[in-house]
């Protein structure tokens, strides 16, 4: 297994977690440069290796799904059946040598399986522990399985996303995973630090509803100062007009208006130099004859002609992109956000990237995400060395 080169280089990391959150999670330290060990159910692994289609025939035999591939990229797998007792012999003697843990069960599965937090830092007092749960780990609801789409309606998001009010829509990814996933690792490379200071280790705990409702923002604060509702607004800004999608004569622009200043410059361009859309609370409070001025003006002009003219005007502009479109884009690639490895089943793949880069570091090293129990010989021989080196 390759070191990968990072800041977390020397951290060991137990991932016990499986479908997004928590694998999200414990990728980001793996891309910091941390050895993730990720503990999978003997015979069929991470419920993500089912997750699909897309699969793609290995030359193992085996069907690979994407979604797996998508949240597991520099990553060891060992499999461990967790009710018996060699699983959880090995599993306390990872727990023994790791830094971190990282479970998402549902509140009291761990507990249940034997390894409370108290028995984890009995193992090892120096251990952080990531919980993710869906809901949060106690209050009247703190049992309640989570699920994205599920987080999604009830934190709130889905009121504000979509067509209209009448038209709750889910955003196009697992967002509420993914942001618990990235707290998650916030809080773990927090406590790291702390115990640089205290000697021993705490839990970090998020969930999915904690993720969403912390990107609340400014809608949050709608609300909780101003008792406004935030309600869905389709492809444009509540709160700033005009930001948001458009259309040329070709396909969709999005402009964003972002001060009183880029109107200043916007508006004489398209003939929209009206006193009573002087400020930005003028034209919030006329948005739909703002948008749909534009619309008229932008209607007989192609997106390229339209962007190079606002790109003139210093107006932040933009197109939609599908995804073929993005992994195309040489600015894309530019920024390191797509990397080819080997994957021991696949060969050579082409993976979304890690989205940091460290000036003064040199190119990183990533694996392909692992198949299962592909490092399970090589871990259990490095726990039976103990003065041996991750």
């Amino acid at each position: 297994m390759p070191v990968i080169s990072g800041p977390l280089n020397g951290v060991v990391v137990v991932d016990l977690s499986r479908a997004l959150a928590g694998p999200h999670a414990a990728m980001m330290l793996g891309d910091l440069g941390a050895r993730v060990i990720k503990v999978e159910t003997p015979d069929v692994g991470d419920d993500t290796r089912s997750w699909g289609p897309p699969f793609l025939p290995g030359s193992d035999g085996q069907q690979h799904s994407t979604y797996f591939l998508s949240c597991n990229r520099n990553k060891e797998s060992i499999a461990l059946d967790l009710k018996s007792d060699d699983g959880r012999e090995t599993l306390a003697a990872l727990v023994s040598r790791a830094d971190v843990l990282v479970e998402n069960f549902r509140p009291g599965v761990l507990d249940r399986l034997g390894f409370p937090v108290e028995r984890l830092h009995g193992l090892n007092p120096r251990l952080v522990v990531l919980s993710i749960s869906g809901f949060g780990h106690d209050g009247p609801e703190g049992g309640r399985a989570g699920y994205d789409q599920i987080a999604q309606g009830e934190a709130g998001l889905m009121s504000l996303t979509g067509p209209s009010p009448d038209e709750p829509t889910r955003v196009g990814l697992p967002i509420g995973d993914l942001l618990a996933g990235m707290y998650g690792a916030y809080g773990v490379v927090a406590a790291l630090y702390e115990r640089e200071r205290t000697g021993v280790g705490r839990v970090v705990r998020t969930s999915l509803l904690a993720a969403i409702v912390g990107v609340h923002a400014f809608q949050g604060t709608r609300y909780t100062v101003a008792g406004d509702v935030p309600l869905a607004t389709g492809g444009h800004h509540p709160s700033i007009c005009p930001y948001g999608l458009f259309h040329a004569a070709d396909g969709p622009v999005q402009i964003a208006v972002g001060s009183d200043g880029l109107w200043r410059r916007f508006a004489p361009e398209f003939e929209l130099d009206r006193p009573d859309w002087a400020t930005n609370p003028a034209r919030v409070a006329d948005r739909d004859a703002v948008i749909a001025a534009i619309d008229r003006a932008f209607a007989a002009h192609p997106a390229a002609e339209l962007l190079a003219r606002l790109d003139t005007l210093g107006v932040p502009a933009g197109k939609v992109r599908d995804l073929a479109e993005v992994y195309a884009w040489d600015q894309t690639r530019s920024q390191g956000l797509l990397i080819d490895v080997e994957h021991a089943a696949l060969g050579a793949i082409t993976l979304p990237g890690p989205p940091l880069r460290f000036d003064g570091a040199g190119p990183p090293v990533h694996t392909a995400p692992p198949v299962l129990d592909q490092h399970g010989a090589a871990i259990r021989a490095w726990l039976s060395t103990p003065d041996s080196t991750p």
